[in-house]
């Protein structure tokens, strides 16, 4: 059986090791796990020569595909190419999963595992407010955990609020009331239980000064790591989570949806990944 990750850019994706990794631990021999450069424009016709697919006439040990990781610009833009798409990925607007199934296409989203397996994981309790910086997929995937555990609003920051509305639709589909604030306003809405960065790498430090009260930031940032602002806040007494645990939680998920079991071995995945990560830290320290 065959899957991969897909995306644009796709190189430091830590997908393949996680997976590989999972494979070699549950005695899937026979699966192989890759890493595609891919974007929004070619990401129809690839899914269109991925054949055979599971379902299609193929049994397991045919080299068929059984499924596929995506990770950004690729989405939203993958909704349309389903055939099904599960309930959670219709509300947050996003499938970060496909799997191959009956010859056919269905669309999931494990981010949302990932994140409340990370916060679950650090000991972080169920939150009685919480802010959100940035509103891209992984804003739209927080504010589906944060309703999971109970919580029906949410702070969402932004550079940009007239670029937030695809979050804002999603917000609606959750249930989720949100108020949708500009970075300057982020002084008056850290007395928060939870603050969750969604911002790219480096972007969050700026406001460390800011966040070091805060009782507790998952960052989603994975490397480098600790960033500036989980440093502060770790610093002060705050509990910190990091990137890597949503990483590797959703990709636990999406093994156990590609291989049907449920055996998957989430320390040696685990492993793994810490082991590229401080490979690539030893290259570029």
């Amino acid at each position: 059986m065959r899957a991969a990750v897909l995306g644009s850019p796709i190189a430091h994706s830590l997908s393949p090791y996680l997976h590989r990794a999972a494979y070699q631990a549950m005695g899937l021999d026979g699966w192989s796990y890759e890493a595609f450069e891919c974007d929004e424009a070619r990401l129809p016709g690839l899914l269109r020569e991925l054949t055979p697919v599971r379902g299609q006439g193929h049994e397991d040990g045919d080299d068929a595909w059984a499924g596929l990781s995506l990770t950004m610009p690729l989405k939203r833009a993958v909704l349309p190419l389903l055939d099904s798409v599960s309930e959670l990925a219709v509300e947050v607007g996003g499938a970060n999963t496909v799997v191959f199934r009956d010859g056919l296409r269905h669309g999931d989203n494990t981010d949302v595992y990932g994140i409340e397996q990370a916060l679950a994981e650090a000991g972080v309790p169920a939150p009685r407010s919480a802010t959100v910086l940035g509103g891209g997929a992984t804003a739209a995937s927080t504010l589906a955990a944060l309703r999971n555990l109970g919580l029906f609003s949410a702070t969402l920051l932004v550079r940009d609020p007239a670029r937030a509305g695809e979050t804002a639709e999603v917000a609606e589909r959750l249930g989720v009331a949100l108020a949708v604030e500009t970075f300057d306003k982020l002084d008056a809405l850290t007395g928060v239980d939870l603050v969750v960065s969604t911002l790219p790498s480096g972007a969050a430090d700026a406001f460390a000064d800011r966040l070091h009260g805060v009782p507790a930031l998952f960052d989603v940032v994975y490397s480098p790591w600790p960033t500036t602002a989980a440093s502060a806040v770790r610093a002060a007494g705050g509990t910190v989570v990091g990137g890597f645990a949503m990483l590797l939680h959703q990709a636990v998920r999406q093994v156990e949806l590609m291989t049907g079991r449920a055996d998957v071995p989430v320390e040696a995945m685990r492993t793994a990944g810490e082991a590229e990560i401080l490979r690539r830290t030893s290259q570029t320290g």
